[in-house]
């Protein structure tokens, strides 16, 4: 069974400033020697503790890359362009940073022999023909951050069968916490947060009956952790609570949680918006002994104290 703590390790977290990167960091900087390579192009320095090595560099160097992993054991790849409306204006800029890069960071790794943790996404799936989704189930990206989340995976796979690396990439699906209401990540809790706390009517799309897996990001640095330590290498994890909730009930329960006396309209459905999303679990708690504890009041009650 994998451990839930990682200790007395060289690590390298890339895109250990931003959102999930800097949480990870957090949890390992006490007990292992780390490094961070950022750019800082979304990421703040101010979010990572002193005792760190930090790197400024582009993650799609590859001479960067050689230099941050130097005597590195285990790498935690979190670097990622990682809005979804984003890669589809850029395409082009979203195959460099998330495939290329990524393909890079394996390679590098193969010549250091160290283990690697890869950030994958629930976007693999698509729109998911049943839920809650299984590892194996059918994967249908339906944008450029998917289908190069899809083949990081693919990579991933093929690094560890043919030469001995051992991966494991986590399917995310929605992550939210501190550090994560504005920017790229923030989605759908961070819009409601701030409507909320300005006094402005939370804005849902659509009927509001779609569905998501919200999980809070102190339960993805988990898995993370126990991904450095298992033994079930070259196979993708879901990292979800396994529990939907609606846009609706995600709407009354930020109200609730801020405390603010605004209504909830609804607004025109976006087009191409997935209406099911739910993670199946088992596997992950199976082979990596890893499930969330945090529920969602609770996490939103968590971020907003820190943020």
């Amino acid at each position: 069974m994998a451990l839930e703590s990682v200790s007395d390790r060289r690590v390298l977290v890339t895109g250990g400033a931003g959102f999930v990167g800097s949480h990870l960091v957090a949890a390992l900087a006490p007990t292992n020697d780390v490094t961070v390579l950022d750019d800082f192009s979304t990421g703040a320095r101010d979010h990572l503790p002193e005792d760190v090595t930090v790197v400024e560099g582009d993650v799609r160097d590859e001479s960067v890359v050689d230099e941050a992993m130097a005597g590195v054991d285990v790498v935690f790849h979190e670097a990622a362009m990682v809005s979804v409306p984003e890669s589809v204006e850029r395409p082009v800029d979203c195959h460099r940073l998330n495939g290329g890069a990524t393909v890079g960071v394996l390679d590098c790794a193969r010549r250091h022999d160290a283990r690697v943790v890869l950030a994958s996404s629930a976007a693999v799936y698509g729109t998911p023909e049943k839920v809650p989704v299984e590892e194996g189930d059918a994967l249908s990206p339906a944008s450029p951050y998917g289908f190069e989340k899809r083949s990081n995976e693919q990579y991933a796979r093929f690094y560890a069968e043919t030469y001995g690396l051992p991966t494991v990439p986590l399917r995310y699906f929605n992550v939210y916490g501190p550090r994560g209401l504005d920017g790229e990540y923030a989605g759908v809790i961070g819009t409601f947060v701030r409507q909320a706390q300005a006094g402005e009517p939370l804005t849902v799309e659509g009927d509001g009956e779609q569905t998501r897996d919200f999980v809070y990001v102190g339960d993805v640095v988990r898995a993370n952790l126990r991904a450095a330590t298992t033994d079930a290498t070259g196979r993708p994890f879901n990292v979800g609570t396994g529990e939907s909730v609606s846009i609706n009930h995600l709407a009354e329960t930020v109200r609730d949680v801020v405390g603010a006396d605004v209504p909830i309209e609804h607004v025109p459905p976006r087009e191409g918006d997935i209406e099911r999303s739910e993670a199946d679990v088992t596997v992950a708690s199976d082979r990596l002994g890893f499930e969330a504890d945090v529920g969602l009041r609770e996490g939103l009650a968590l971020t907003l104290a820190e943020d």
